[in-house]
């Protein structure tokens, strides 16, 4: 019996060194997780018989150091949960977070399994009922007409009258007390410049006129009539009647549709101070090829365009288990359901159990290698220590038989 008992334990303490020989080989493995091995003893008809591996399991209460990359698409669960994958059909589990584009545009892990998420549809809006894989548009993003400028400046308000009157066929630097552009775009996608002369009344301290044109045309009524009358209160407030919006219409050649701006100066002022922009901002946008991808810390993942928009592509699900160690061990870094496990419980990162997400970082292996050399060394006695009981059953046993 000694024999046996010494020998179970010399299968049981190799198990244990192959589970501890895997944790620091893995020690630099992103998203892996340390495992241990769970010894149980065994009995027959209540007389010892030694011992054996119950069990090994996987350390899922204990992050890995998050490790920051600065990769758009590198993303680090802190807390509970795991990434969804679709690993050829089959769904699996990972805390591995460094994640690519595939030929197709689908993001993908190390091994190329793709990522799986909440998808848009054609108008950018997310379809949050529907887990599929997440893949990035990679056709141009259509250009946005411009329909609204918001423009806000302080004109100074004991600015010299202009020497010179204003007329739009030659315009000279001496008739115009300031001058501001701003860049609107048609349905093509085309720019259009779009420029604001201010000039201050001679005979009211209140009141400036304004001269629009676009791309140099004139859009003025007549050469010496200005586009608009711009009205300030003593507080230097513009009166609610001039702030507009204020329709400007441009006819185009390019095959556009003809542009039909708002201009919005609620927030222009008249003080002493001197003249200042504080908001020059328009809502279209030009044509864009997608240059890059970002994903946000609430698992939003944009594709960037060259003309500075981001445009939703999908937003990243995260899995949980009322018992991870019930999952069925894939490869180093990914795990499969299981009756033990129980079913996965979906959701966007940082709702219910689910834990937060950081882009830019990936979660690295949670293997203390101070612990595991220290389990290391203890193993090795134990291996010793079971060989140690082999060797004296037999020295016992050759006792025995010298006797005779």
């Amino acid at each position: 019996m000694s024999f046996s008992i010494g020998l179970s334990g010399l299968r049981a303490t190799n198990e244990q060194l192959d589970v501890i020989s895997q944790n620091i080989a893995n020690v630099d493995t992103s998203g892996f997780k340390s495992g241990r091995a769970e010894f149980s003893a065994i009995y027959s008809g209540g007389l010892p018989g030694g011992v054996e591996v119950a069990e090994v399991t996987s350390n899922f209460d204990r992050d890995g150091s998050v490790i920051n990359t600065g990769r758009s698409m590198d993303m680090a669960i802190s807390g509970r949960g795991f990434f969804v994958l679709n690993n050829n059909g089959e769904t699996a589990y990972t805390r591995a977070g460094t994640f690519n584009r595939d030929a197709s545009n689908y993001i993908v892990s190390n091994n190329g399994a793709r990522l799986q998420g909440y998808p848009v549809d054609s108008s950018g809006a997310l379809l949050d009922g529907v887990v599929t894989d997440l893949q990035v548009a990679t056709g141009t993003l259509q250009a946005s007409e411009s329909s609204l400028v918001n423009f806000a400046a302080n004109l100074k308000a004991d600015s010299a009258v202009p020497v010179t009157a204003f007329n739009t066929t030659a315009i000279t630097p001496d008739m115009y007390n300031y001058s501001q552009s701003s860049t609107v775009y048609d349905s093509l996608g085309t720019e259009h410049v779009l420029t604001q002369y201010f000039v201050k009344d001679g005979t009211n301290a209140n009141e400036w006129h304004a001269y629009y044109f676009i791309d140099g045309t004139d859009l003025n009524p007549a050469p010496t009539t200005p586009s608009h009358t711009l009205q300030f209160n003593s507080d230097g407030s513009i009166t609610a009647g001039t702030a507009g919006p204020i329709t400007i219409n441009h006819t185009l050649s390019n095959g556009a549709t003809n542009l039909a701006i708002d201009l919005s100066l609620n927030d222009m002022t008249q003080n002493s101070a001197d003249f200042s922009l504080s908001r020059n901002e328009t809502d279209g946008y030009g044509a864009g090829e997608l240059k890059n991808i970002r994903v946000d810390d609430d698992g939003s993942v944009y594709g960037v365009y060259t003309n500075g928009q981001d445009m939703l592509q999908g937003k990243v699900v995260l899995a949980d288990f009322a018992n991870p160690n019930g999952l069925s061990q894939g490869d180093n870094t990914t795990w499969t359901q299981t009756f033990a496990s129980g079913a996965p419980m979906l959701g966007v990162p940082d709702s219910g159990t689910l834990g937060s997400l950081s882009s830019g970082a990936y979660e690295g292996s949670n293997v203390d290698l101070t612990g595991e050399l220290v389990n290391l060394m203890t193993a090795q006695r134990n291996y010793q220590a079971n060989a140690k009981t082999i060797s004296a059953a037999e020295q016992m046993t050759q006792v025995l038989f010298s006797s005779f």
